[in-house]
């Protein structure tokens, strides 16, 4: 079997560890803009196709519906210079989240544009062994869903890291808009 992708030299798989994520351009007040991030686990883009079943007679038959993109998870390490917990409390209050006892905490006026606006733009880069960007994943209207700011813990020494959980319409691949239609 000459022609397996194994043989060929040529052929490298995509390796799991080659990505880097980028969030931004934000306003300048976060620390984030534009910036590359410490990224430690991401999800990759994925989605779910509903059905539409359809009975006839005694026969089922099953039709494609919409497409429903998945939520992404990360994990990002927090570096002091940057203040990642700080530029994301700054992300939920520039969306019009108020956090309570600050100015006008009363006014909350949340949409999806400002929540998409106060993340901004956020890539997924795969690389090459040659550090060539060889996929992007560009999410599409995205927000933040949820944001966990890790746990402090005096018997470890591990970096401190943030969970969070985006939402998003659909995804751009490599410049192929990859949209659920209607």
């Amino acid at each position: 079997m000459p022609n397996e992708w194994w043989s060929n030299a040529d052929v490298e798989p995509k390796r799991n560890y080659r990505f880097l994520v980028k969030i931004g351009p934000q306003a300048s007040n976060t620390g984030m803009e534009g910036g590359a991030f410490w990224a430690k686990t991401c999800d990759a883009p994925s989605f779910d196709v509903t059905e539409v079943e359809h009975n006839y007679y005694d026969n089922k038959y099953y039709y494609p519906g919409r497409v429903t993109w998945n939520e992404i998870n990360m994990t990002l390490v927090d570096p002091k210079s940057i203040n990642l917990a700080h530029g994301l409390n700054t992300v939920i209050s520039d969306a019009n989240y108020k956090i309570k006892g600050s100015a006008n905490a009363d006014l909350v006026s949340i949409s999806k544009a400002t929540a998409g606006a106060a993340l901004g733009t956020i890539t997924i880069e795969v690389y090459s062994a040659d550090g060539v960007c060889i996929e992007k994943w560009s999410l599409q209207n995205p927000f933040l869903k949820s944001v966990k700011f890790g746990s402090f813990d005096y018997s470890n020494d591990e970096l401190r890291q943030l969970d969070f959980t985006i939402r998003y319409d659909w995804c751009i691949i490599d410049g192929v808009s990859i949209d659920g239609g209607s």
